[in-house]
């Protein structure tokens, strides 16, 4: 005689997970509100000029002056926090000195630090009379401040600390093991680190890569001061939509903000591509 099976009150599954039903309402209703009614809104809001007036728009040399500042001082800034972000990572993980536990804290003072301070200690540090910019004036005939290297700068200081925090869980958990087998199969530190350790940690660089590059792409507080606003020489695309919403033109703010949303988003679709690659060659 079979044993009778027990079935769950009145006919429904049971999923192993509680609370899915409400989990999951709640991230489609967070998604829904804060992620993609208000892309929505932008891409719909620049159409309100008419394509004509959208392009005048868009191809106004000091829009595009703009647009090409901040993507290419981004892309500089994020291309130049991929080396120093490695060496910054390898150096906390890897070794132990005096001070250590300080530095790992500096690293994540650019997030915690409001932008708008971080752009006039910038400002100070860097202007021609500054502890760093009076020196360069003087012994190079560098400007940093006010001129396009000084967003870069700025750019610099936060798009640095994603690299490390990208690569430093993976050197982390990457035992010596393999650097030590390759150094009794002779091979130099150099080799090691370039055959051994980059391969594993490309895949972690280039989203640090990638995220330093999106933050750098939008940065508003720390470059205004030290960026000068000079239109066609250092006048950023974040201060151009800032200037559209003040005169009460919000359909080419929102234009302008949506090229750089599509831009972005193409960037970092290749990417990610490109990491996907490197992860399957791995496997």
């Amino acid at each position: 005689m079979k044993a009778a099976v027990a079935r769950p009150a009145f006919g429904r599954r049971r999923h192993p997970l509680p609370g899915l039903g409400l989990s999951l309402g709640l991230t489609l209703l967070w998604l829904g509100v804060i992620v993609l009614i208000p892309l929505a809104a932008l891409a719909i809001k620049p159409w309100e000029l008419g394509v004509q007036r959208l392009g005048l728009v868009l191809i106004d040399p000091r829009v595009l002056a703009a647009l090409r500042l901040s993507f290419g001082a981004a892309l500089l800034a994020a291309l130049f926090s991929v080396p120093v972000g490695l060496l910054l990572a390898w150096t906390i993980t890897r070794y132990r000195f005096p001070g250590r536990r300080v530095l790992d804290a500096i690293i994540d003072l650019p997030f915690a630090l409001p932008t708008a301070v971080a752009g006039l200690s910038l400002t100070a540090l860097f202007a021609n009379n500054g502890w760093l910019g009076a020196p360069l004036a003087e012994w190079f005939g560098w400007q940093v401040a006010f001129r396009p290297a000084g967003v870069v700068v700025a750019l610099i200081f936060v798009a640095l600390p994603f690299v490390v925090r990208s690569v430093e869980p993976v050197l982390r958990d990457l035992r010596p093991d393999a650097e030590e087998a390759a150094a009794t199969l002779g091979a130099t530190r150099a080799q090691t680190v370039w055959r051994v350790v980059l391969p594993v940690l490309w895949p972690a660089t280039i989203t640090g890569f990638g995220l330093g590059f999106a933050r750098a792409v939008g940065e508003y507080g720390s470059v205004i001061f030290i960026a000068g606003n000079m239109p066609m020489v250092s006048e950023i695309a974040p201060l151009i939509i800032v200037v559209k919403l003040e005169q009460f033109d919000y359909a080419a703010a929102a234009g302008i903000g949506l090229v750089m949303l599509v831009l972005s988003f193409l960037i970092l679709f290749a990417l990610n591509l490109w990491q996907r690659a490197l992860r399957q060659g791995q496997a």
